[in-house]
């Protein structure tokens, strides 16, 4: 019986993450390649067809990983662990769409990956709690579950490190990774004691672990001086944490979807 439920949050990941990469593509992408215009000091129109990566890797102020450089890309990865276009490279040769970036896969395949990766194990994350808990995912709570998972890996984080696109300044990476993945922690924590458990010391506790990395506060940048407009960084922040919403509330129903399709069959 778990087998079957790991499996269909394996199959609703899965769906999930090729549906956010076409999201991307839609909303996303066009946004990061019209911010890579102004990297370098000066605005340089982008060539047709081109593609780009995500703001997370940067230790700096800019982007500083080639087109083949896996670990950076395998550091955005494990730093923010988000759905949102992880696999793009910037610099060199990366607009060459033929040039590999992860494994020899072209950026599109490589950013496919990352999300189908990143959906399933998001998905057995959520199915692992509800499994845990005692608290089934339907097609009736999926959205519900979806929008809590949303809080706690995006929304919630974004207060302190939003979404940045290239060109923008940010801390070290290494202090924006701890600190991302402490939020994240003491949110998922601070959802679970609010919303699955009785009680009003249990509520207050969950209130405290979400307030917690908030006022020890996001680690920033000495200098926030940037070539991009700030109207385009806000712009790029609504549309990831838009789309990754997306991402969410799909998990949620297709895994609350399949779900009732296992319980129905084993009746």
């Amino acid at each position: 019986m778990i087998v079957k439920y790991l499996l269909a949050a394996l199959v609703a990941g899965l769906f999930s993450g090729a549906l956010m990469t076409a999201a991307q593509e839609a909303r996303v992408i066009p946004l990061i390649l019209h911010a890579e215009e102004y990297e370098g000091g000066e605005a340089a129109p982008a060539p047709a067809g081109t593609e780009a990566q995500p703001p997370e890797a940067q230790p700096g102020s800019t982007h500083e990983h080639s087109a083949l450089d896996i670990g950076a890309v395998l550091s955005e990865v494990a730093g923010y662990l988000s759905p949102v276009s992880v696999a793009y490279a910037h610099g060199g040769e990366a607009h060459d769409d033929e040039g590999g970036i992860m494994f020899g896969m072209s950026r599109f395949s490589g950013t496919l990956f990352a999300n189908l990766v990143a959906g399933a194990g998001f998905a057995l994350l959520l199915a692992g709690v509800s499994l845990v808990s005692g608290n089934p995912i339907t097609v009736a709570n999926g959205a519900l579950w979806g929008a809590a998972g949303w809080l706690a890996v995006h929304l919630l984080p974004a207060i302190g490190l939003p979404p940045e696109l290239p060109g923008f300044p940010a801390a070290e990476l290494a202090d924006r990774q701890v600190w991302w993945m402490a939020t994240v922690a003491l949110s998922a924590g601070g959802l679970y004691l609010l919303i699955l458990m009785d009680g009003l010391a249990a509520k207050v506790a969950g209130i405290v672990l979400i307030a917690a990395p908030h006022v020890y506060g996001a680690p920033q940048p000495a200098d926030i001086t940037s070539n991009v407009p700030a109207v385009l960084g806000a712009e790029f922040a609504v549309a990831a944490l838009a789309t990754t919403l997306f991402f969410w509330i799909v998990l949620g129903l297709s895994l609350g979807f399949a779900n009732e399709k296992i319980a129905k069959a084993d009746r």
